[in-house]
């Protein structure tokens, strides 16, 4: 399903990542673990498309997308939990939800998804008409979450 290949990342003149590679395949469960500054955020952040590889090779369900925007990545089903709590917090729960639901392949089933995502977190069912911004941490990250599961990720 994903496979990265020997990549290299540059901050710059600073060279971040030096020839990752891991795979990840249908129904696999894969952690990357490592101490601060080591590269995992870089290495998500990359295979994402917000950080483009100087060397190596990203592929997601056969498409090479080493050079894609993260727009066109996530149209293919790819989506990322970032690590802040980047809310919308003048927005409503269940918009910021539906924000999720944007793209092609998830506005038609927009409703079937919202739903699903408030079985998984009953309390943003219960908060949906409140403001993101007034959310507790944690219920800041189950909306991030649940954004990113309305886009209905393969990955």
């Amino acid at each position: 399903m994903l496979n990265v290949s020997n990549i290299d990342v540059f901050y710059g003149g600073f060279k971040a990542l030096w020839n990752v590679s891991l795979a990840v395949s249908k129904g696999e469960f894969v952690s990357l673990i490592g101490s601060n500054g080591a590269g995992k955020t870089t290495t998500l952040n990359t295979i994402i498309g917000l950080l483009k590889p100087s060397n190596g090779e990203i592929v997601f369900k056969d498409v090479k997308i080493s050079r894609l925007p993260p727009t066109k990545i996530v149209d293919l089903g790819l989506a990322l939990v970032p690590e802040s709590r980047a809310i919308f917090p003048y927005m409503t729960v269940e918009e910021c939800l539906l924000v999720g639901a944007q793209i092609r392949r998830a506005w038609s089933r927009r409703m079937d998804s919202l739903e699903w995502v408030y079985q998984l977190f009953p309390r943003l069912r219960e908060r949906r008409r409140q403001k993101a911004g007034t959310l507790s941490g944690g219920e800041q990250q189950m909306l991030n979450i649940g954004r990113a599961l309305m886009s209905r990720p393969d990955l």
